[in-house]
């Protein structure tokens, strides 16, 4: 168990300061926004949209490969480090969050999969929103410590960027094939 260091005490100092102070209905639907049932539906309809869109499947395929990691990554680390939870140092597991990890993974891997067909930069802004509020949910619940969730967020970064070579190696090798408009040049 990871029971010392030099940033728990600051991460616990955080976590009382701001838990519990905003109502605890709010933070609890800010913090489903990284349930499973919530998150991955919005990952699987992007996915869907995106590959029929291009008819080309592999950034899909490697947004959906990030969300399968997710699991195999985290739950490896809870078990590990066995950290207790803020409201609840009876019980194991809370480092990193899952539900970070889910909602970060499913929102910003939805937005870099859409972000070809938006006009303006909406499907970061609101992945970025939709994380965050997650976030901030678990934390003022009480749910977790903050350094749970900066841990998730930096675990699904290299996944992330992984989806986004995909996607931009996809698109790279698309403008060298002729569409159905344009023709051969």
């Amino acid at each position: 168990m990871l029971a010392a260091g030099p940033l728990l005490g600051p991460d616990a100092r955080i976590s009382r300061a701001v838990v519990r102070t905003v109502p605890d209905a709010v933070t609890e639907r800010l913090a489903d926004l990284g349930n499973v049932e919530i998150a991955v539906p919005v990952l699987l309809l992007a996915m869907a949209y995106a590959g029929r869109r291009s008819r080309r499947w592999r950034p899909a395929l490697a947004a959906g490969l990030a969300m399968a990691l997710v699991p195999a990554l985290v739950v490896p680390l809870k078990e590990w480090t066995a950290r207790p939870g803020p409201l609840e140092p009876w019980a194991a597991g809370y480092f990193p969050s899952g539900h970070t990890a889910t909602s970060t993974v499913a929102y910003l891997g939805a937005a870099l999969l859409l972000a070809p067909y938006a006009r303006r930069p909406w499907p970061m802004a609101v992945a970025l929103l939709l994380a965050g509020a997650t976030a901030v949910g678990l934390v003022l619940r009480g749910f977790h410590w903050p350094l749970d969730v900066l841990a998730s967020w930096l675990l699904c970064l290299p996944l992330l960027l992984c989806v986004g070579a995909v996607s931009r190696s996809t698109r790279g090798s698309s403008s060298r094939t002729p569409s159905r408009r344009t023709g051969p040049s």
